[in-house]
């Protein structure tokens, strides 16, 4: 028992780290596209003012309201005692089991079976899982998914997976913007020799398409390893592997896709949204580790 909590406090100490970590990283990147956006328009500390304000200004907005916003997103609706009584009472109880508050609970009419877990911090969290696992899911397993996404909300997963999303979309944001201001016109200095043109709008070119990719890969390399803890947590909550490991299976063989979802949020899932185009590119920058591998896990606990 004491073992597991120190492990416990070792995952809340190193997402928080995480969490600084990434927010550094991209206001780094996003500083750095501010200041290519003030060469063009001809105002180095214009574009590097203006970026890096926006980029605050935006952090700051989706980091009080970012859950609201993601749960908007994905249309999901809050869960009624009346409605969806083992749900409600399954959030309850394994909240109790973690050690948190309860969680909202949230219900998205999507026939693919998913589920994800949002929030700055255990206090202000929420569930959201869709009508399709409830309906294919049996207790054990729906039990084994809220788990999870419960020990995301114990370790404070939920605030790096929440920044990651919103960095990202920041960086997309900027990185368009810097494009665009390449096609509208070029270097906006009239002093400046037709060389030294070429090189800011190569190395404005190359940030501005490597920026996305870049945040992407930092994105990946917290979101694999938290969804192998996230499931030994369940494991440990549940104290029933199996459940968890029947859920996953059925999750990975269904063949619905989820609608309200895109690239900056697909990692806050339980299991990848995206299922219809498969290739060993995708799979390489997949945010979740293979579904056979964490089955394999979860049946040798």
């Amino acid at each position: 028992m004491v073992q597991g909590k120190l492990v416990h406090f070792d995952e809340i100490r190193n997402n928080n780290w995480k969490s600084l970590f990434l927010f550094l990283v991209f206001m780094l990147l996003i500083g750095g596209m501010g200041l290519l956006i003030g060469l063009i328009w001809g105002n180095l500390y214009f574009g590097l003012i203006l970026a890096l304000v926006f980029g605050f200004a935006y952090a700051l907005i989706a980091y009080y309201s970012g859950g609201n916003m993601l749960m908007a997103l994905a249309g999901a609706k809050p869960v009624t005692k009346q409605e969806y009584p083992y749900l409600y009472h399954t959030v309850e109880g394994l909240a109790l089991a973690a050690g948190v508050p309860t969680p909202k609970a949230y219900v998205i009419n999507d026939p693919a079976p998913n589920a994800f877990a949002t929030g700055r911090d255990p206090n202000h969290s929420a569930v959201a899982v869709t009508t399709g696992l409830l309906e294919k899911l049996n207790r054990e397993e729906l039990e084994g998914v809220v788990a999870h996404e419960m020990a995301h909300i114990r370790n404070y997963d939920i605030r790096s997976m929440m920044i990651a999303a919103v960095m990202v979309g920041i960086v997309i944001l900027l990185s368009d913007f810097l494009l665009r201001s390449f096609l509208w016109g070029g270097m906006r200095g009239g002093n400046r020799d037709g060389r030294a043109q070429i090189i800011f709008i190569l190395i404005g070119l190359a940030l501005a398409i490597l920026a996305p990719l870049i945040g992407e890969l930092i994105k990946l390399s917290i979101s694999r390893r938290r969804e192998y803890a996230a499931d030994a947590g369940a494991a440990v909550l549940t104290r029933n592997p199996r459940g968890l490991a029947n859920a996953l299976r059925k999750i990975s063989q269904d063949p619905n896709e989820l609608r309200n979802t895109n690239k900056a949020t697909a990692h806050l899932f339980i299991s990848s949204p995206f299922k219809k185009k498969k290739s060993w590119l995708r799979n390489l920058f997949s945010t979740h580790p293979d579904m056979n591998d964490r089955v394999k896990r979860l049946e040798a606990m």
